[in-house]
């Protein structure tokens, strides 16, 4: 017993130990953005790299992590909009203005999450930045896989809604994607305007579409 006990307060503290050095890596990311290092993040915890490692493996480990920290927290945020009591047409809208706001608020975490480097000309070495490439990708796939869930659990697309819901879910994530990164780059617009310009973009068959039947409603 008591040693079931102790292996919990362990698993308790390490839990806490990895939250901490994550809070101390978005401190980083937050100043220095894409070149935020595994030197910085550990110098910020106080603590040396190879403990660092130990926690997460290596930097792409640590940058699963903070993806998933960011990725759950809009997921939440999405859903919240997904779910207010307003028309089809209004959540929607506040769907697409919940995403931009959130890569508008802290775009040093976007670009850290998105972008590899800001210098295009300039390679990372192997103790700057993070290989953001190879992981940017399968962020997006989680999204668009999130979506598509909302979408056929609310939307009747027809015999082919589970098929269809996927290829919404991935289109419109990739229109947030492409249009945000490009919007939060140049500002041409406002951020309501391109909310409204999006969803009269996404708004034809999704506005004939009915409900599913037995489902939340959308």
């Amino acid at each position: 017993m008591e040693t079931t006990r102790q292996a919990e307060r362990q698993r308790t503290a390490a839990e806490r130990r990895r939250r901490e050095l994550l809070e101390a890596a978005d401190r980083v990311v937050l100043r220095d953005g894409p070149g935020a290092s595994m030197n910085a993040i550990a110098a910020e915890a106080g603590i040396t790299k190879p403990i660092l490692y130990r926690h997460f493996g290596d930097k792409g480990g640590l940058y699963r992590a903070l993806a998933k920290r960011h990725t759950d927290a809009l997921l939440s945020a999405l859903r919240a909009a997904l779910d207010a009591p307003a028309d089809r047409r209004a959540r929607v809208e506040a769907t697409l203005d919940t995403y931009l706001a959130a890569i508008e608020a802290r775009p040093q975490v976007y670009r850290f999450l998105m972008h590899p480097s800001d210098d295009a000309d300039t390679a990372p070495s192997p103790e700057q930045g993070f290989d953001v490439g190879r992981h940017s990708a399968p962020l997006l796939r989680r999204l668009g896989e999130e979506l598509a869930m909302v979408i056929a659990e609310r939307v009747d697309l027809g015999p082919d809604s589970q098929e269809m819901a996927r290829i919404w879910g991935h289109g419109i994530v990739g229109m947030m994607h492409a249009a945000g990164d490009w919007w939060l780059g140049e500002r041409p617009c406002s951020r309501e305007q391109l909310v409204r310009s999006l969803a009269d973009l996404l708004w034809g068959r999704l506005a004939a579409a009915g409900d599913l039947a037995g489902g939340p409603g959308f």
